[in-house]
């Protein structure tokens, strides 16, 4: 908690930071509030996204993170919200990695691998440039995945009940982590297979994704099914699709650039520190050879879908390219960052060397290649403002519907117009999110 507390601490005094997906999610997390204050506690459609004409956000959008976010504005001030949310998401990832550590190292170690989880730099990009909340609050179920899958040979196919719940926790919480959490749960459920001479690891493998699927399936299936009525190719457009965003690469896009150029300077100062942490931790493949071997296997796996030579498998793996962004398997990759630096080393100062190396890359990157972008209390209120105003507020392309053109929007559109020969008179009684009388 105290060491999330600190990866917020700047916010305090430089502003709020509003990253890539900042606007979507507060926007989501203000209306879903208001629509629960006209009676709907699922909401479908997000009826104040382009600026009032709408679009089935919620319906394809995983709700865990703004249902969470809409319980927090609902009696928290707005301007606060943000950085309460992220204190969560980064707490619970410290909690997880914390549960998984105690099962191997000593009391004090945990801590530090859980503290060093919560606060590992994909992390930090994530609060200061990305505003991703949803893929924040996915961490969280990471090291849980890890740890259930290495209590297979004492609990067996008991294991399939806690790993379909965190599959289906993926699934409710941001897809590309969730393709990325199915495919990890593969990988490390084969090492296991291999490892042991057994089919059984695979067969709990497909037993927990058909429950997890199963367990987030009244989101699934609507989502599934209704995506052909919308403009569902957009998240693939170009800016946002796997070969754009491999570590180092560029297009002709200058903003693209510097933000791929951020994160590849972190996700290769990452790798180069877990590199050496994996030799001089050595000593825990006669200690604990199967948390060394899986947690070696499914780093490298990581690292190695972050470079462009790999593009062939997100075009041949089902689903892999909804990934979207290469470096997102940091996410995975620091579950093995986190515990190797803590098991490389026990002396501190180490680990604090481990530490200062990886924050000096992070405040070089922030000076000299991209600095965060901020708000403050009166941007959020503005935000409040438009949609109480309803004024509305930008949407997403791909949740509108087939053959809209969200850039041939009139803002100035009155809600109610009289087509027709005569003259009429129009009264608008109520105009709700999911209903109007006129």
């Amino acid at each position: 908690m105290l060491t999330a507390f600190a990866v917020l601490l700047p916010t305090f005094f430089l502003g709020i930071p509003s990253g890539h997906d900042f606007e979507f999610h507060v926007n989501s997390w203000m209306e879903m509030v208001a629509q629960w204050k006209q009676g709907i506690i699922f909401p479908r459609w997000a009826a104040l996204a382009h600026f009032g004409f709408g679009e089935a956000r919620f319906i394809f959008y995983p709700p865990a993170s703004w249902m969470l976010g809409a319980v927090l504005g609902a009696f928290l001030p707005w301007k606060i919200v943000p950085g309460v949310y992220e204190w969560i998401a980064l707490t619970l990832s410290g909690c997880s990695m914390f549960l998984l550590g105690r099962r191997f190292l000593e009391r004090r170690d945990a801590i530090f691998a859980a503290a060093l989880f919560a606060a590992n730099p994909y992390h930090i990009v994530i609060v200061y440039w990305r505003s991703a909340f949803a893929e924040l609050l996915a961490a969280a179920v990471l090291p849980l995945l890890l740890l259930n899958v290495l209590r297979l040979e004492q609990k067996g196919y008991r294991t399939i009940l806690p790993l379909g719940s965190i599959v289906g926790a993926a699934w409710l919480t941001n897809v590309p982590s969730a393709v990325m959490v199915t495919y990890s749960l593969a990988l490390l459920m084969g090492i296991m297979a291999i490892t042991r001479r057994s089919v059984r690891p695979l067969v709990i493998a497909a037993g927990a994704l058909l429950l997890g699927l199963m367990l987030a399936a009244f989101y699934i299936v609507p989502a599934a099914y209704e995506q052909k009525w919308v403009e569902i190719a957009q998240v693939l457009a170009p800016g946002v699709r796997p070969q754009d965003n491999f570590l180092f690469t560029t297009m002709n896009d200058p903003d693209h650039n510097r933000f791929n150029l951020l994160i590849s300077l972190v996700a290769t100062a990452e790798i180069l520190v877990l590199a050496i942490t994996c030799f001089l931790s050595r000593r825990w493949r006669t200690r604990a050879p199967q948390l060394w071997w899986t947690l070696n296997v499914w780093a490298g796996a990581a690292a190695l879908l972050m470079l462009s030579f790999d593009f062939v498998f997100y075009r041949i793996l089902p689903n892999l390219q909804f990934v979207q962004l290469p470096w997102r398997w940091l996410l995975c990759l620091n579950v093995s960052f986190a515990l190797l630096i803590t098991m490389a080393h026990s002396r501190w100062l180490f680990r604090a060397l481990a530490c200062v190396v990886m924050l000096a890359v992070l405040v070089w990157v922030w000076h000299r290649v991209q600095p965060p972008w901020w708000d403050n209390a009166a941007d959020i209120a503005e935000m409040k403002d438009n949609q109480q105003d309803d004024l509305g507020y930008e949407g997403t392309d791909e949740y509108v519907p087939n053959g809209a053109d969200a850039y041939e929007i009139n803002k100035d559109a009155p809600r109610v117009r009289f087509d027709g020969s005569g003259s009429s008179q129009t009264r608008i009684t109520r105009w709700g999110a999911e209903s109007e009388v006129i």
